[in-house]
């Protein structure tokens, strides 16, 4: 029998592009192409680059040099593919590129350079697809694009506007993962809290009732599955103030990824970030009065052009006050063709640095104090891996890979995707430490 061709894939960039990246093998495995887990053992090799800053395009011509070194048939497909000048005058040898979303010409080029071998005994695919993360969790993208036009970003250019998918669709497929052994729905998109704007939150026949494209009628129909569901990537609408109370009542997690990205208004306007967040201060205040379990996480950017030494110290004493639980920061990157390059005053290298660790030191010292009053509790566990003594696990308050961990000891064997009660018995900067306490 003639063997099956064999693909060897690197994913490279956020939770977005990895979906996208388990859509294209999903849909190649069940064309019954084979996954080969080194570029030379491989007929060819897919790269699904990341496109958004200079130094993550360099990452992924990196990742393109390797596999032509290693390989010489390479795909390139991903958000640096939307403008593929760079690739190409790098690498002219490429078999094809293409940009996000693109899964039909990326098939295609796949067909061309190697037909598939059919063999309908073999070519067997688990009705959730194949999936690039652990069997216990899985990111479900609800969108792709984004309507917001923020002046440091070219993701609308590199992925297009706002297309939601039909309730009904979100739903079957987080229904099939759930089935398939997945505990925790990680809810994903360039702008989560904008689903559904542009179908006019449209209903779609689920069960036996209509669902609207809302986030807060999708986010209560995913609490209803039995796993834990994690919001990602929202903005603070005015309606994200319903889901806190989903998350009172225990539907959804009670966590928030929010890229606040600043807190100066003068920085806020220069970078056209949506949302009013003037009364942010107060939202959170009551969201956590609501909610005294919730988790915050944002992102934010330091030496934006013309960001000064007040607006700096502004978002200081308003992280302070804000006590925001898990933070990611930047330092600002000009990107080609956004249109915060036009804005004068770039501030310097050294400055944005000192920035860095200023924010970074400050949020050590919050994280430190929010995570010390969780020493005494019990909670709830995900195990992600096992060790020979420990096992390393995430609480509610933890997202994979970006978060915290918490490290726990049990007295027997524990397994992976398993969740778990836990005593807490220390926490340090970012992780906690206990044992666990029932099953």
């Amino acid at each position: 029998m003639e063997r099956a061709p064999r693909i060897s894939f690197t994913s490279l960039g956020c939770p977005k592009a990895l979906v996208d990246s388990e859509r294209i093998i999903t849909r190649l495995r069940a064309e019954g192409y084979e996954l080969a887990r080194k570029h030379d053992g491989a007929d060819i090799v897919i790269v699904n680059t990341c496109g958004f800053l200079d130094s993550a395009k360099q990452e992924s011509l990196g990742a393109i040099g390797e596999a032509m070194a290693e390989n010489g048939k390479v795909i390139v497909t991903g958000c640096m593919g939307a403008e593929p000048e760079q690739i190409e005058a790098a690498y002219p040898g490429v078999l094809s590129i293409t940009g996000p979303q693109q899964y039909e010409s990326v098939l295609e080029a796949v067909h061309r350079a190697l037909p598939p071998v059919h063999n309908p005994h073999l070519d067997l695919v688990p009705p959730q697809g194949v999936k690039l993360t652990p069997r216990h969790y899985a990111y479900l993208k609800i969108s792709e694009g984004c309507n917001n036009r923020c002046s440091f970003c070219i993701i609308p250019k590199l992925r297009g506007d706002l297309v939601s998918r039909p309730a009904n669709d979100v739903l079957r497929e987080a229904e099939r993962l759930v089935s398939a052994g997945v505990k925790e729905l990680l809810v994903i998109s360039q702008d989560t809290s904008a689903y559904g704007v542009d179908i006019k939150y449209a209903d779609s026949p689920w069960k036996d009732r209509q669902v609207r494209a809302k986030f807060f009628d999708l986010a209560k129909e995913l609490g209803e599955l039995g796993a834990w569901v994690r919001l990602q990537y929202v903005y603070p609408y005015p309606h994200v103030d319903e889901v806190i109370g989903l998350m009172t009542e225990g539907k959804i997690l009670p966590y928030l990824d929010i890229p606040f990205q600043h807190a100066s208004p003068d920085v806020l306007r220069a970078m056209k970030r949506p949302a009013a967040q003037e009364k942010t201060l107060a939202r959170i205040q009551k969201w956590r009065e609501e909610c005294p379990d919730l988790t915050l996480r944002s992102t934010f950017i330091v030496g934006f052009p013309g960001e000064t030494d007040s607006d700096f110290a502004y978002l200081l004493d308003w992280l302070e006050e804000a006590e925001i639980d898990r933070l990611g920061c930047f330092k600002y990157e000009p990107v080609a063709g956004a249109a915060s390059n036009a804005i004068g005053s770039a501030v310097p290298d050294e400055i944005k640095q000192e920035r860095w660790n200023a924010l970074m030191a400050r949020q050590q010292k919050i994280s430190a104090r929010r995570l010390k009053r969780n020493v005494g509790t019990r909670q709830q566990i995900i195990v992600d891996e096992v060790g020979p003594t420990v096992a390393k696990g995430r609480s509610k308050a933890d997202a994979p890979q970006i978060d915290g961990a918490v490290y726990l000891s049990s007295r027997r064997p524990l397994k992976v995707g398993e969740i778990v009660t836990a005593k807490i018995e220390r926490a340090d900067q970012y992780d906690l430490h206990g044992s666990v306490a029932g099953f």
